[in-house]
């Protein structure tokens, strides 16, 4: 712990206590160099939300490199930023709606693939090819097939393309 004072990193701690409702650690310390008093808070990162990556790291959530990736898959498509902004709230929300802090990685990526597969399918399948790491075209062909027989049963009988008028 560096002194806020004049910066040096030779500080001890002099007193440590426990808060009241037990939440926090209050550290009195004290640089070795100029004497300055200060007091650090320990508190658990646990409020805040975490992904747990597929190799094992858990990192804190973040918007801006979730964002990031919503938006490589929506380039050059009719998304509407508001549009990203919106599906972004959702997916944040429906996290933090979680009773655990931790989320994989593996849920953060369907529940935007889910909402990305409303908003665009184009998108979709770019987001679903980085996210579920297509390895073969065989793979990708299915995920674009599985889309399409999508869009096919939503048209009436009368006027499904393949249907006898």
């Amino acid at each position: 712990m560096d002194c806020p004072d004049c910066g040096d990193d030779r500080t001890r701690v002099i007193d440590t206590e426990t808060s009241a409702d037990g939440t926090a650690v209050r550290r009195r310390r004290e640089c070795q160099r100029c004497s300055f008093r200060f007091t650090t808070y320990e508190r658990p990162e646990w409020d805040s939300l975490q992904v747990k990556k597929r190799d094992g790291r858990i990192e804190p959530f973040d918007r801006s490199k979730l964002r990031a990736g919503v938006e490589r898959a929506v380039e050059k498509r009719d998304v509407p930023d508001d549009a990203v902004s919106r599906l972004l709230d959702d997916v944040e929300t429906a996290l933090q709606d979680r009773e655990t802090r931790i989320v994989a990685s593996t849920l953060v990526g369907e529940l935007v693939s889910e909402r990305l597969r409303d908003v665009d399918r184009v998108a979709y399948i770019r987001f679903v090819s980085v996210y579920k790491a297509f390895s073969e075209p065989e793979e990708f062909l299915q995920e674009l097939d599985a889309v399409l027989d999508e869009e096919v049963d939503g048209f009436e009988p009368a006027t499904r393309p393949d249907s006898d008028p």
